[in-house]
C-alpha cells in the first residue's frame, strides 16, 4: 500500500461527517482504515439522497453521493455493537490498530466496554480519537452537536451573510459542512502529532474534540477583531472585514472576484477601471482608509465594473496582476483547465457502479505518492475480509456470527 501512513491501522467507528472525514484523509494517506457499520443500515449518510450513486445499468443503488463523499479507501464491516459477541470483536480489531475514531455521545461507549479506559487496558499504546459535539466536559457535553446548529452557536452565521439593510440580509450558514469538516482536519493533525509522541515515548493517549470549540478556534481574525476591539464583526456579504476591495462586484453580465490585496493593486486597479482619481483621493488611497470609507467607495467601484463584461475583467485585472477570478458553478469548476491538469477528479473501480468519481485529496507527496485503490465501500464489503485477515477467524467462525445476526 503507498503513502506515508501505510503502517497505520484505523478503526472508524464513527459515522455521518467528521469522523469519516478524518478517516478518509487517513485512508487516502495510505493507512489500513476499518470502518465498522451497522448491519443492514450502515452509516446515516449511506441514506441521505438524493443523489444516488447509479449501478451500471442505471438503477439507484443502497449509497447517496453523500457517503461517498467521506469514505474512500476504507473496509466496510459491520457489526452490531449492541450484543456482547459484537463488543468482543470490536475490542478484538481495537487491539491490533493503532488509532480508534468515535464519534458517539460522551460515555456512550462505555456500556459497551468500548470507551477509552477499557480499548487502553487492551491497547496501551492506542491513540483514541473522540470526536462530539461540545466536547467531554462542561455544561452541555450531553448535547447532540451537528454542523449547522454549531455554525449558529460558535458566531460563523453572524459572519455569513448579506449586510443588513442589503437584500436577502439575515444570518446564513456556509453551503458546506465547514464545522465538520474542520474538525475532522484537526482530528488527523491531533492523531498526528500524538503518533510523534508515541514514537518517542510508546505513549498512546485520548483525543478529546469538540465541533464547537473547532468552530470557535477557526473564527481567526474574526475572532481575534473581536478579542481586540471588543467590538462584534458584522455581516459583510461577500466583503472582507479588513480590506477594501475584496468582495464580489458587478459586471455587465454577472459578477466576479475582486481582491485587491495592496495599495499598489488598488491603484492598477482604479487605471484599468478609468477611475484614477479614485486611487489619488486621501479618503481612498491606504486600505485602512478604504476600509473606514467601505460604504462611500463600494458603490463607485461597482458602477465602473458594470461597464464591462466578466470576461474583459478578468483579462485585464489578471494582465496587470490584480487578483481576481471568476464565480463559478461546479461545472465550471470542473471543467477548468487548471482543475484538469491537477487531476482533482479520480474514478476508481466499485462493484456496483463498474466506476465511481470522486475528488482526490489535495496534498501531493514527491515521495510516498497516493494510491487510491479502493472505492468507497459498500455496506459490509470487507467484513469476511478483515475477520478472516486482522483476527484470524475461520470461515465457520464467520458463518456462526452471521447466523447468531452479529455481522
Amino acid at each position: 500500500m503507498a503513502g506515508p501512513l501505510a503502517h497505520l491501522k484505523v478503526l472508524d467507528l464513527s459515522r455521518i461527517l467528521a469522523g469519516p472525514w478524518a478517516g478518509q484523509v487517513f485512508a487516502d494517506f495510505g493507512a489500513e482504515v476499518i470502518k465498522v457499520e451497522r448491519p443492514e443500515r450502515g452509516d446515516d449518510t449511506r441514506h441521505w439522497g438524493p443523489p444516488y450513486l447509479k449501478d451500471k445499468v442505471g438503477n439507484e443503488t443502497p449509497d447517496a453521493a453523500y457517503y461517498l463523499s467521506a469514505n474512500r479507501g476504507k473496509k466496510s464491516v459491520t457489526v452490531d455493537i449492541t450484543t456482547e459477541a459484537g463488543q468482543d470483536l470490536i475490542r478484538q480489531m481495537a487491539a491490533h490498530c493503532d488509532i480508534v475514531l468515535e464519534n458517539f455521545k460522551v460515555g456512550g461507549l462505555q456500556k459497551y466496554g468500548l470507551d477509552y479506559a477499557s480499548i487502553k487496558a487492551l491497547n496501551p499504546a492506542v491513540i483514541y480519537c473522540s470526536i462530539t459535539g461540545f466536547g467531554q466536559t462542561g455544561p452541555y457535553k450531553n448535547h447532540a452537536g451537528y454542523d449547522a446548529m454549531i455554525q449558529g452557536m460558535g458566531g460563523l452565521m453572524s459572519i455569513t451573510g448579506a449586510a443588513e439593510g442589503q437584500p436577502g440580509a439575515g444570518p446564513q450558514k456556509v453551503g458546506v459542512a465547514v464545522a465538520d469538516l474542520m474538525t475532522g482536519m484537526y482530528a488527523v493533525s491531533a492523531v498526528l502529532a500524538a503518533e510523534v509522541y508515541r514514537q518517542r515515548t510508546g505513549l498512546g493517549q485520548h483525543i478529546d474534540l469538540a465541533l464547537l470549540d473547532t468552530q470557535v478556534a477557526w473564527l481567526a481574525n474574526q475572532a481575534q477583531n473581536y478579542l481586540t476591539s471588543g467590538k462584534n464583526p458584522e455581516r459583510q456579504g461577500t466583503g472582507h472585514p479588513n480590506i477594501v476591495p475584496y468582495q464580489a462586484v458587478p459586471s455587465r453580465d454577472g459578477y466576479f472576484m475582486l481582491a485587491v490585496g495592496n495599495d499598489d493593486q488598488f491603484k492598477r486597479f482604479c487605471d484599468i477601471a478609468g477611475i484614477a482619481d479614485i486611487a489619488d483621493n486621501p479618503a481612498y488611497a491606504t486600505n485602512a482608509a478604504r476600509v473606514i470609507a467601505r460604504a462611500q467607495l463600494i458603490p463607485q467601484i461597482e458602477e465602473a465594473t458594470r461597464q464591462q463584461d466578466s470576461a474583459w475583467w478578468l483579462e485585464q485585472l489578471s494582465d496587470a496582476h490584480v487578483p481576481c477570478g471568476p464565480i463559478n458553478t461546479l461545472d465550471e469548476v470542473f471543467a477548468d483547465p487548471q482543475v484538469q491538469v491537477r487531476e482533482m477528479v479520480i474514478e476508481q473501480d466499485h462493484p456496483r457502479a463498474g466506476k465511481v468519481k470522486t475528488v482526490r485529496n489535495p496534498v501531493i507527496f514527491s515521495e510516498t505518492a497516493l494510491d487510491y485503490r479502493q472505492a468507497p465501500p459498500v455496506l459490509g464489503e470487507h467484513t469476511e475480509e478483515v475477520l478472516r485477515e486482522l483476527l484470524g477467524k475461520s470461515a465457520e467462525q464467520i458463518a456462526k456470527l452471521r447466523e447468531n445476526g452479529i455481522l
